[in-house]
Parts: structure tokens; sequence; C-alpha cells
């Protein structure tokens, strides 16, 4: 996960356009981006009313999210300086999307005994860096998410008053019990349900790949060892090879 650093552009605003935003806009948001990541490349990508798709500036505009400037590391795009990573794009999401961002990653993966939960991790920082690239389908991913945040606090104000952030850890399971699956949802919750799970593959893609995560998983690659004797025999014989 690339270093994050401190961006001065980067402002929490975007209340008042999420407060005017109605459930229907949000759902033609959520419904846009789903359709622009299912759809071909070609189709998908272009930009503008032909399109029939919001362009993530567009989106953007929901929450006034503004640009921030991030220095530059070493190296190019193609020839990165991986000693010292940085970001070689502006990250787009404002405080208040990554805020709600967060609060979601921990619903997805919450803290245990065994680690800490996805957002102490960052998941909601590499999620925000993955939908600012800009690439194509990384472009699609930021209108879908971003339609998602709008949706999530909408739903969250009609069933109980206040934003996602604000609730009970029950109240956040009782909203994402309705959109955790694609295939279960009803017929309204199914767009909805195609932002969460777009979500929670990038946040099992970021905590999963931190140390943290990779002990949670018992994962004991990526070091030396002074002697292999080869993979246990309960292995072989699981995978039927003994």
């Amino acid at each position: 996960m690339s270093e994050h650093v401190d961006q001065p552009g980067r402002e929490a605003g975007g209340r008042d356009a999420a407060e005017g935003l109605t459930r229907r806009r949000a759902l033609q948001v959520l419904a846009a981006g789903a359709a622009g990541a299912a759809a071909l490349p070609a189709a998908a990508c272009a930009d503008g009313p032909e399109s029939g798709m919001p362009s993530p500036e567009d989106a953007a505009a929901l929450h006034g999210a503004t640009s921030g400037g991030n220095p530059r590391a070493a190296g190019t795009p193609t020839d990165p300086d991986l000693v010292s990573p940085f970001v070689w794009w502006d990250l787009l999401l404002t405080e208040d999307e990554l805020a709600t961002l967060a609060a979601i990653c921990d619903v997805i993966i919450p803290e245990d005994e065994h680690s800490p939960g996805a957002a102490a991790l960052g998941a909601h920082a590499f999620i925000d860096e993955w939908v600012s690239a800009p690439y194509d389908g990384n472009r699609n991913d930021l209108t879908l998410v971003r339609g998602g945040l709008v949706w999530l606090d909408i739903e969250s104000a009609e069933r109980f008053g206040g934003r996602f952030t604000d609730l009970t850890l029950d109240q956040k399971h009782a909203i994402c019990d309705d959109i955790c699956w694609v295939e279960n949802a009803t017929p309204e919750y199914r767009v909805a349900a195609r932002f969460f799970d777009r979500v929670r593959d990038l946040t099992s893609t970021a905590f999963w790949t931190t140390a943290e995560g990779m002990a949670d998983l018992g994962f004991v690659g990526n070091r030396p060892l002074p002697r292999f004797d080869g993979p246990p025999p309960e292995v072989l014989e699981r995978l039927g090879l003994a």
C-alpha cells in the first residue's frame, strides 16, 4: 500500500451537496457506476452526454471534492521508486467520504482478538487511492463508490435519523444486511448491493495485503527459512497429493 501524504487541497466539504441529494439521484449515480463497471471498455469509458454516465468530476460535485497535491517520488509511473513510494495522482475523496468509507470498512472487517479492523490498517485510504487512479476501470469505481456513500447517508437518515458514521453497530448492520449480497438483495437494494460488493472486494484486498492481515490469515511466506522440508503431510493429503 502506497504512502499517503498530507494534502492541503483536501477539504471536508460535501455536506450541503449530499444533504440536497435525493434517494432517486443517489440510485441514478450508483446505477451509472454499476453499469459502467459491467459494460465493455469502449462503451463504458466514454465521457460526456453520449455515454449516459456521469463523469467522476460530476460525481465529485455531489461532495464538493477538491484535488490535492502529491509530491512526486523519484522515478516515473512506469519505473517507480519502490523504496520511497508516493501516490502518483491526486486523491479525490473528501474527508466526509473517507469517514463514511472507514465506517463501512470496519463493518466488513471489524477489529477482533486477532487483528485490528480494516480502517485502522488504512483500507479506506487504499480505496481512495484506487478510485482516484486515472484509469478507465478505476474511474467507474469512483462513480460507483461515491454514489454508494451518498446512498448510505440518505438511507441512514431515512431509517435512523443520522449519518452512517453516527449509527450504532446494530443499525449499520441492519443497512448492510440488506445490501451484502447482490444475488439475495431485493430489487430496491440491488444497485446498492453492487456498491457494497465492490467495497468489500477492495477492503479485503487492502486488509490482507498488510502485515497484520497476512498474520491474521496465518500466512508465513515472504520470509527466509533456514530449512524447508516441504508441505506438511496433512496439506498434501487434503490436496490429494499424498
